[in-house]
């Protein structure tokens, strides 16, 4: 999932990201509108990261969230009963 996705749909994964970083507020995640060099900056401050610290995290969870999104197309797949092809 591309950062533009998230940013542009950054109040669906505002719950995500407080699950994540449970030290931030949700003031926190509000003021950062999805902007990742802010929430880098957050992290930072919050949980006294570096700022490369704070982007390692950023990127894992990005990942997450791919991993968690081709979960849920693979399980709707399967409940409609498509024959998905293998690769």
């Amino acid at each position: 999932m591309n950062w533009e996705r998230i940013q542009t749909e950054w109040t669906q994964f505002r719950g995500r990201a407080k699950q994540r970083w449970g030290k931030l507020a949700l003031d926190d995640l509000e003021s950062c509108a999805g902007q990742r060099e802010v929430l880098a900056g957050r992290l930072s401050e919050a949980y006294a990261l570096s700022k490369q610290d704070a982007e390692r995290q950023i990127s894992e969870w990005q990942r997450s969230l791919d991993a968690a999104a081709a979960t849920r197309e693979s399980v709707a797949t399967e409940r409609s009963g498509a024959i998905v092809p293998t690769r």
